[in-house]
């Protein structure tokens, strides 16, 4: 393997860990953006609208290869280790959980070279998916195709006595995990989640479908869907290869007080409550149905393509169930067999609704993810109890911590959260996306603002329940540094464009070096002065809701910066 993979693989490895449980919100994701497709940047613009990410947290990275498949050494050299580095370069593995992937990547690796041949010889169909790949990303380290492991994916709970899981757990990139299953607290197996946003190739989504997705499911935290989920059985070995564990889901279910049955067929009839969905058919007419997802429902059939968008490929896509209304659904982008540990266990309904993300919700259930492309918001989780977060400012200083507020010199912030039936664990400080602080209950977070840019700032302060899942809430405040005398002020027009149109952005500011101007993950152009404007082709910025920022230099260290506040602009069709 090449010492460039090695070397970014290691050094995410041995991310430090943080003081404290953190993790499961969008401070925790990386989106990946393919710079050269209009799909995938629009795709993420919705994303980001939907879920507040960060910009550090958003990457764009240039695939000019096939959008349906590519070997496993242009993923390493091309897709993987360049993700890994860009984690690694923004200083944030000690608190990345998940490498999202926007639209025009392709779902399918082809791992054909690096089988010896006596696996070679017995693996008919050598290929596995972006998402399952890429949480298997240990196992490339190995130089060893350790990915074919039945049991490859320790995070997956295996379930009890009585037929489903004991326990649902939160995930963390620096956590370990014994074969067992236990989370260690040193050494063990270390994985990624990974969740593509959408496929808009071939016999995927139209952006528009996949931004309408990402939006109702952004919307369905916490909401407790007052729904059921229906569990499918017939006689085809795609729903007899599951129905065994039905039983004793539902039962689980009723123990969490969400409604669930066991029905006939493939699809419900004329349901207007699909809160989830488990069938296993090789074709199937949603429409036809009569039947209604609701939001934030996980949808998800085994069969052998659902997850291949190839227009003359068989069988009906996971692409339909979103195109439904559903937040996330799976497939297999090749014929894996009817083999249980390659699809979602049934308690897949469980996890969810103990309260698990929907990332947490399919890693958990499956064993061998390797060939599984899971699709959707990875960040959904409708049955989630969410911290509600409150702050001040403690000391001389005390007072609401609200928008616009202006700090200055060193300040320490006071976290407070409510939790129905519950407490906070820990509390964590975020400035503009990168964690700088965190506390238990009662404590305070400590925040020199003098060694940062003067300017616009955004704080996200963010609770961490103390439960298993360690489900976060959080509060987002816009504030002001200003302890240099710094200012940039920034004007975007039109802030309603065409997408063959441009907008000017028009900088003003003093005794800059120059200034840089950027929006999600991009950089869009730069001043050799603190005064002047830049004309920026809306193409660049992609459909949807974009949010530009601009950071000025008079020095090499950030305090000697400062930053606009940031411009929102609509690009259309």
């Amino acid at each position: 393997m090449p010492a460039a993979v090695l070397a970014a693989l290691a050094t995410l490895a041995a991310a430090t860990p943080p003081a404290t449980i953190a993790g499961g919100g969008p401070e925790n994701l990386f989106v990946v953006v393919n710079s050269t497709s209009s799909d995938s940047i629009a795709v993420a613009n919705a994303f980001v609208a939907a879920r507040g990410i960060p910009p550090i947290n958003v990457f764009m990275l240039p695939w000019a290869g096939s959008k349906e498949s590519t070997t496993i050494g242009r993923f390493r050299d091309e897709i993987l280790t360049p993700i890994l580095r860009g984690i690694d370069a923004r200083r944030l593995a000690p608190q990345i959980d998940c490498i999202v992937y926007s639209a025009d990547f392709p779902w399918r690796i082809d791992y054909a070279e690096a089988l010896p041949p006596e696996l070679a010889a017995k693996d008919t169909f050598p290929s596995g998916s972006l998402t399952g790949m890429t949480t298997l990303y240990g196992a490339i380290a190995s130089g060893t195709p350790a990915w074919l492991d039945p049991e490859s994916n320790d995070y997956y709970r295996r379930p009890g006595p009585d037929g489903v899981p004991p326990d649902s757990v939160g995930f963390r990139g620096w956590y370990g995990w014994g074969d067992d299953g236990r989370l260690l607290e040193a050494g063990g197996n270390r994985y990624l989640l990974s969740v593509m946003l959408g496929v808009t190739a071939g016999r995927g989504n139209t952006v528009r479908e996949v931004a309408a997705s990402l939006a109702r499911a952004a919307a369905a935290d916490g909401s407790k869907p007052k729904g059921t989920i229906y569990l499918m059985t017939n006689a085809d070995v795609r729903t007899t290869t599951r129905s065994g564990a039905f039983p004793a889901v539902v039962k689980a279910l009723a123990g969490l007080g969400v409604k669930a049955e066991i029905a006939s067929g493939t699809l419900p009839q004329g349901k207007r409550d699909v809160a989830g969905l488990m069938t296993g058919t090789p074709s199937f007419d949603w429409p036809a149905s009569g039947s209604t997802i609701l939001p934030g429902a996980i949808c998800e059939n085994l069969t052998s393509f659902g997850g291949i968008f190839t227009p003359s490929a068989g069988q009906t896509p996971l692409s339909e169930f979103l195109r439904a209304g559903a937040a996330g659904s799976s497939g297999t982008v090749i014929e894996p067999y009817s083999i249980q540990a390659k699809f979602p266990h049934p308690a897949i309904h469980v996890h969810y609704c103990r309260g698990a993300s929907l990332a947490e919700a399919f890693y958990q259930s499956v064993s061998a993810p390797y060939q599984l492309l899971v699709v959707g918001d990875p960040l959904c989780q409708p049955w989630a109890v969410i911290p509600q977060v409150t702050a001040r400012l403690s000391g001389d200083s005390g007072g609401p911590l609200g928008p616009g507020a202006v700090l200055s010199g060193s300040v320490t912030i006071q976290p407070d959260a409510t939790l129905a039936g519950g407490s906070a664990d820990s509390f964590e400080l975020f400035v503009d996306g990168l964690r700088v602080a965190a506390c238990g209950p009662g404590g305070r977070l400590p925040l020199d603002t003098g060694t940062l840019a003067d300017g616009h700032h955004e704080l996200r302060v963010i609770a961490i329940a103390a439960t298993p899942l360690e489900t976060q809430g959080r509060t987002v405040i816009p504030v002001v540094f200003a302890n240099h005398g710094r200012t940039l002020a920034m004007a975007v027009a039109p802030q309603r464009v065409a997408l063959d149109g441009s907008v000017r952005v028009t900088l003003e500011g003093e005794n800059l070096d120059g200034v840089l101007v950027f929006a999600t993950g991009r950089v869009l152009g730069r001043l050799q002065a603190g005064t002047g404007s830049i004309d920026v082709p809306a193409a660049m910025l992609g459909r949807g809701r974009v949010t530009l920022h601009a950071t000025g230099r008079a020095g090499r260290t950030p305090a000697e910066s400062v930053n606009a506040a940031p411009v929102t602009v609509t690009v259309g069709e």
